[in-house]
């Protein structure tokens, strides 16, 4: 005689309270580019978030004070010809925020505190230098005015907003598609996930990959944690393996 085995799961007592309506936001049409981004934002002033736009792409930014129903009218930032593929907040001015799209360039917006009553065209600074879509943008967690920006042209760029002007080009480091990007905690290191499946450890002031691994075959796209400021500073011949303690950090198995 069989016994039937039943499994149970670990959530059958945990219940969810939705929220009331005054306190979500409504009748936002969210974009629906194939593209592997939160498509969100949020800062301590504001939410923005990627959304439908005839004629380009475009961005609506909400204030966190003002919840409930979105007008549909509602004005938007606009100002790329093609959809909008990333958006990231400034973590050193809450007002400006950065966004990429497939029309190759990145822009960077200057946000009122109030809401606007038509639609925002005008960025305070085109950045142009990519030959491909720009799908990543993270701003430098301590350096002002510094953006990274990462394009299916396999280019990582960084860029002085303040200026407009290309710092660098980290060029010839990666050989398919970079899913995504990272910055440790004071900045003096960047990590990238790519198609080829490899993560690299970048220093961008000596533009060199200081470590390379090989994580498990994933048909789907790789986030990035937090590259661990315990990484020796000292030049390596690229590519090196990373120290048991790193390794332990990003939770990668390295091969030589």
């Amino acid at each position: 005689m069989s016994r039937r085995v039943v499994r149970q799961s670990k959530f059958r007592h945990v219940f969810g309270q939705p929220v009331k309506a005054d306190q979500m936001y409504e009748d936002i049409r969210v974009s629906k580019v194939t593209w592997d981004s939160s498509f969100c934002a949020v800062n301590p002033k504001f939410l923005a978030i990627i959304v439908e736009s005839g004629g380009g792409g475009a961005f609506i930014v909400l204030p966190l004070a003002k919840t409930g129903r979105v007008d549909k009218n509602h004005p938007l930032v606009t100002g790329h010809t093609a959809p909008v593929l990333d958006i990231d907040w400034c973590p050193h001015n809450d007002n400006v925020i950065a966004s990429a799209s497939e029309d190759t360039t990145v822009m960077v917006w200057q946000i009122p505190d109030y809401v606007p009553v038509r639609s925002i065209t005008e960025p305070v600074v085109t950045l142009e230098g990519h030959s491909k879509r720009v799908g990543i943008i993270s701003w430098h967690p301590t350096a002002r005015n510094v953006l990274l920006s990462a394009g299916c042209d396999n280019l990582v760029i960084l860029w002085n907003v303040g200026t407009g002007e290309m710092l660098l080009a980290l060029e010839d480091m990666h050989t398919d598609l970079i899913y995504n990007v990272g910055w440790n905690r004071n900045g003096s290191l960047l990590v990238t996930t790519c198609k080829d499946k490899k993560v690299r450890v970048i220093d961008p002031r000596k533009q060199q990959v200081v470590a390379v691994s090989v994580p498990p075959p994933s048909p789907l796209g790789v986030r990035v944690p937090a590259v661990p400021t315990h990484l020796p500073a000292a030049p390596l011949t690229p590519p090196t393996l990373l120290t048991a303690r790193a390794r332990a950090s990003l939770s990668l198995p390295l091969t030589r």
